[in-house]
């Protein structure tokens, strides 16, 4: 179990790959054999999941074998498992550059500094990121797209971004 609590998510399991046992892990890094670097990967929990021994790269992430699965049966039935490893297993950014994981829990302020809420997850439904912010006044969670005209001022270090919602943007109506 780790102790770190910051887990940022770098894959999921695909299945079976064959039938001696190798797994199929989709990964969600931009070097997918950057899996194989950051140590035993986990499980959404902090627990132990997954000890990658051998990886090859595949159209969507790695092939290979891990301690854990000696059988296509038992790969399979990983099919799914979310992978994470803890934040402080990644290199330090460049400067001007951060992780997205880097963005949950900054303060989200209006362009007048107002609070507008905290920044609670960094999500990507197929159209780009998108920042799920919690409002400061309670109520339901609300999306901004992760977009220069959006999210104008980022200022990690300070804990909070700037946020320009959608209709002070000028959002187009549909053609």
């Amino acid at each position: 179990m780790t102790t770190d609590s910051t887990l940022i998510l770098i894959g999921h399991v695909a299945g079976g790959f064959g039938v001696r046992g190798e797994v199929k892990i989709t990964a969600y890094t931009a070097d997918p054999l950057a899996l194989t670097a950051y140590g035993p990967l986990l499980r959404a929990d902090g627990s132990h999941a997954l000890t990658v021994t051998t990886a090859r790269a595949s159209k969507d992430g790695i092939v290979g074998r891990v301690k854990e699965v000696e059988t296509k049966e038992q790969a399979d039935a990983l099919r799914n498992l979310k992978l994470y490893v803890p934040r402080d297993r990644f290199p330090e950014p460049d400067e001007d550059e951060f992780y997205l994981a880097d963005l949950v829990g900054l303060e989200a302020r209006d362009p007048e500094d107002a609070v507008l809420g905290t920044v609670r997850t960094v999500q990507n439904f197929g159209a780009g990121d998108m920042l799920e912010i919690t409002p400061a006044t309670g109520g339901p969670t609300w999306f901004v797209p992760f977009t220069r005209a959006a999210v104008p001022d980022l200022h990690i270090a300070d804990g909070w971004l700037r946020v320009v919602r959608p209709e002070e943007i000028g959002e187009r109506e549909p053609d």
